[in-house]
């Protein structure tokens, strides 16, 4: 099946399982076109088409509870219970039982493709090593959160370089449309249990964020609270596109809260699971890290080591599989990683390379 035919049938299945946002899909459309990286952001329904027949070898790796549509920009900050600062995974939609290999790989090969971009200056090569040293080191040790107070002083530095501007954002949530109409009962409902107390007045604005997650609805809840504004999303969600790409799309699970409750961190109390949506503070300090953003003086074999060591807080969340994992890992070759991430950026780069021939 070519991409453009896989595009077509995944979303005619997303539409069957969710509202869909046809403008926002056709932006989808043109940013796949910009450039590899984002082509790979977008198209994780594609990415798991391909992967078992790419990557036959780590794909029959032990599973566990993955994240799937991880890369190197699915990582940011958020405050938890504590109100501390965390840095980590942040973003869960597409997550499903797969093998661990999943996302090393995918994380390897959006750290290739951001290369190529030039948002990443570092070695294709010691970028997937300091991954696959990070995830090893995490594994071994149990795994453990990454708090930006005492420790990680580092990635606290890059953390706080790329954390918006209070004025600058709350500008941007002000400039949101407004949603003409009401919004799904469902919806409202999860927004205002989110809310710091009941029975406030609120603007129902639409965002448009992301990806690999555009067509999904996104609203937004604005308010002031006590001398400050206060900012809610709730944003739909499907069950994995794993289901589509491997059966066709069964009835699916959505996995969302359960890897957020098992991984080895510190949750933010701000992301909730409410029926079909996933609800989250916006803030400032409660962000996606964009690469565009990181500072020039980095150090980025240490950024993606920690990936690395993020991706086994999440796979530590599967005990009972962990000594498999280690296990499988200890007999694979020297260089699988790499070898498997140049196989998906080949594969990767054939369907960008169609899809922007065609829209030209």
């Amino acid at each position: 099946m070519k991409i453009r035919k896989a595009t077509k049938k995944y979303e005619a299945w997303l539409a069957e399982r969710t509202p869909v946002v046809k403008a926002d899909l056709a932006f989808k459309h043109d940013q796949m076109v910009k450039g590899l990286f984002p082509f790979l952001r977008a198209t994780f329904y594609r990415w798991m088409q391909l992967w078992p027949a790419v990557c036959a070898g780590p794909a029959n790796a032990p599973a566990v509870l993955a994240v799937g549509d991880l890369h190197v920009e699915n990582f940011g900050t958020w405050r938890d219970i504590e109100g501390r600062l965390i840095w980590g995974v942040n973003d869960f939609d597409e997550a499903s039982t797969l093998p661990y290999t999943v996302d090393l790989v995918r994380l390897a090969v959006s750290a290739s493709l951001a290369v190529t971009g030039e948002h990443l200056a570092i070695v294709p090569q010691k970028a997937h090593d300091a991954i696959l040293e990070g995830y090893q080191d995490g594994l071994k040790q149990g795994g453990a959160p990454f708090v930006l107070a005492e420790e990680h002083t580092w990635l606290r530095a890059i953390a706080l370089s790329v954390l918006r501007d209070p004025v600058h954002f709350w500008r941007k949530m002000d400039d949101l449309p407004t949603v003409k109409g009401a919004i799904p009962v469902s919806a409202a409902e999860a927004l205002e249990h989110l809310m710091p107390e009941p029975d406030l007045d609120y603007r129902i604005a639409r965002r448009r964020a992301g990806l690999g997650s555009l067509g999904r609805q996104r609203f937004v809840a604005l308010t002031e609270w006590r001398g400050g504004q206060v900012a809610r999303e709730a944003k739909a969600l499907v069950p994995s596109a794993c289901r589509w790409a491997c059966d066709g799309g069964g009835p699916g699970e959505i996995f969302y809260q359960a890897i957020v409750n098992r991984a080895v961190r510190c949750r933010d109390p701000f992301v909730q699971v409410r029926g079909r949506w996933i609800v989250r503070r916006l803030a400032p300090d409660c962000s996606r890290v964009l690469l565009a953003t990181l500072p020039k003086q980095r150090d980025e074999a240490c950024l993606l080591y920690a990936m690395g060591w993020e991706t086994a807080n999440i796979h530590l969340g599967s005990r009972p599989a962990v000594k498999a994992v280690r296990r499988d890992l200890d007999q694979r070759p020297s260089g699988w990683l790499r070898e498997a991430a140049h196989a998906m950026v080949k594969a990767t780069t054939r369907d960008w390379e169609e899809w922007t021939s065609r829209q030209r």
